[in-house]
């Protein structure tokens, strides 16, 4: 008879003597690792027992891989072998290049036509297989209609194509549960008009031999003799959880289907079955576990995102979680480092972040040297033409342009003895005024001394006061909202003087190394984010502490 070429991947396995006159294929799959699901596909492997009890020799296969068909498929061949009936039915996805229809089997990949062989039958040579048996074979096609809308590149798209069938090969084609329901309901059954069955659903359709009355079966079989057989011994539960056990173990697509093909409907089917579609699910699966197999520490987590923010990837937050803002900026960077976009680290990638993170580190600290002296040149030269005189409009006036300047305690000093020594020459009225005034140390109270003592000796002091007074008013929200961010770090004692201590070795006199942030550490922040282009609060936000950190760790290299 006829051999079944499948595939040139796919070999004949060695014959199996059957001594059944008929034999029967039934392969439904409806659960695609890759192309998705194939509504009641399956349905049809519920008429292998009332085919073995018609004489039958069934082999049954549902959800079946390339391997376990291609078995499947050669023991059909075997017991085909001088059989008087045979039927094979294929339901599931089908695709066709117009003259040719291939059956994919549940490991089946996106197909092109140059990757059927693997996991792909031809119902050609089933047909040809079925040609043995004229009259009395049968070939039913269980196809979901919307496939055939589909296309996979110019040569092929989903569906059964246009079949050359062999002379005394009857072909049914449909949806799934309609063949699965002229199946059960009528193919089984002798003495049943397989060709009235089909005329009545409008659904499926009938080619190649196709006579208006056609019985498949036309008598049921004698009744087989009773024979004592012994008790099929109980499946062995102990192996089939070893091999379960090891593939979790392993926790790969390949171990999954390994246990599938020892057991097939064994105890954890569904949970193999499962972990595939996860794995297959998640393309990134294998970065994953690469970097979750260095078991990154969450201080080594937060330098990750250090490194981002300093390169201007926004990680939103720096917390050592890796969420969706973080992935989000580790995908851009690959992105523009040459990598795959997988959102996830290599140590490689890790190490060359850190680099780029330190070069950067150094530019910026460099540009902020060159700043900062730019600007103490200006604050030297504004000093010479304003406080260096020594009078009370010149410090003033340094004050306005410079509050947090390289002179501004100098100023301030020279301010509080001018003062000093007007309370001692102004008039007892004066002084009593302006005292009462520096004690409410308000806008109100100090227009009222003005009010009053238009020519007083502190007027200077209350415009000032005044102007000062109004631009905090002007700045409050301002600073609550820096001092909020601030807070939001929760800094401990030892990273507060941390900072404090970096602001000092920069020798912008931040005062005590004590943890306590007061005005002197303020001022020495503002001058600290003045010089590197940050927002100048006086409070620490990420980007600050970023820098000052990176500062660090580029000084200390």
């Amino acid at each position: 008879m006829r051999r079944l070429f499948l595939t040139t991947a796919i070999a004949l396995i060695a014959p199996v003597t059957v001594w059944a006159d008929d034999a029967a294929l039934i392969l439904g799959t409806e659960r695609y690792e890759q192309l998705g699901r194939t509504i009641r596909a399956t349905d049809v492997v519920s008429a292998s027992g009332a085919l073995e009890d018609l004489g039958f020799a069934v082999q049954v296969l549902p959800n079946g891989r390339a391997d376990a068909a291609a078995a499947a498929v050669n023991r059909f061949v075997s017991n085909a072998d001088g059989a008087d009936h045979m039927l094979v039915v294929l339901s599931g996805r089908f695709v066709t290049d117009g003259r040719r229809t291939w059956y994919m089997t549940a490991d089946a990949p996106v197909p092109d036509l140059f990757n059927l062989s693997a996991t792909a039958l031809s119902v050609e040579s089933l047909m040809q297989v079925l040609g043995d048996a004229p009259g009395h074979a049968v070939l039913m096609l269980g196809a979901e209609a919307a496939t055939s809308q589909q296309t996979f590149g110019p040569w092929l798209r989903g569906g059964v194509g246009e079949l050359d069938i062999p002379q005394g090969v009857t072909v049914i084609q449909g949806e799934p549960r309609d063949v699965a329901d002229v199946l059960l309901g009528s193919v089984v059954l002798p003495a049943t008009d397989l060709a009235a069955a089909v005329a009545n659903n409008r659904r499926l359709s009938i080619g190649g031999f196709a006579p208006r009355s056609y019985m498949f079966i036309a008598d049921a079989p004698p009744a087989p003799q009773v024979l004592v057989t012994p008790q099929t011994p109980a499946p062995d539960t102990i192996a089939d959880a070893a091999l379960w056990d090891g593939a979790r173990a392993l926790d790969t697509m390949e171990s999954y289907r390994d246990y599938l093909r020892r057991y097939p409907a064994g105890l954890h089917a569904a949970e193999a079955e499962a972990a595939i579609a996860a794995i297959i699910a998640e393309p990134d699966r294998g970065a994953r576990l690469a970097e979750e197999s260095m078991t990154l520490s969450r201080d080594q987590r937060r330098q990750v995102q250090r490194n981002l923010t300093l390169l201007s990837y926004d990680t939103r937050g720096i917390d050592g979680i890796f969420g969706p803002g973080t992935r989000r900026a580790i995908a851009n960077w690959q992105q523009q480092n040459g990598f795959s976009q997988t959102t996830y680290l290599t140590t490689e990638q890790i190490n060359r972040l850190d680099a780029q993170a330190s070069r950067r580190a150094a530019e910026l600290e460099s540009q902020a040297e060159a700043k900062r002296l730019e600007e103490a040149r200006l604050d030297r030269a504004y000093w010479e033409e304003t406080g260096a005189k020594g009078d009370e409009p010149g410090y003033r006036a340094y004050l306005s342009r410079y509050p947090d300047g390289q002179f501004a305690e100098l100023a301030a000093d020279r301010l509080a003895l001018i003062e000093q020594d007007k309370r001692q020459a102004a008039q007892a009225v004066d002084k009593a005024a302006w005292d009462s005034a520096r004690q409410a140390d308000t806008v109100a109270a100090y227009n009222t001394y003005l009010r009053a003592y238009p020519q007083g000796a502190f007027r200077a002091d209350a415009q000032a006061r005044i102007t000062a007074l109004t631009q905090s008013s002007a700045d409050a929200n301002a600073n609550a909202a820096a001092a909020a961010a601030e807070a939001q770090l929760a800094l401990n004692p030892i990273a507060a003087r941390l900072v404090e201590a970096r602001l000092q070795q920069l020798g912008l006199n931040p005062g005590p190394v004590d943890g306590v942030f007061d005005d002197a550490t303020r001022r020495a922040l503002r001058r600290y984010q003045r010089d590197r282009g940050l927002d100048v609060t006086g409070y620490l936000n990420e980007p600050t502490v970023v820098r000052l950190l990176a500062d660090s760790v580029v000084r200390g290299r």
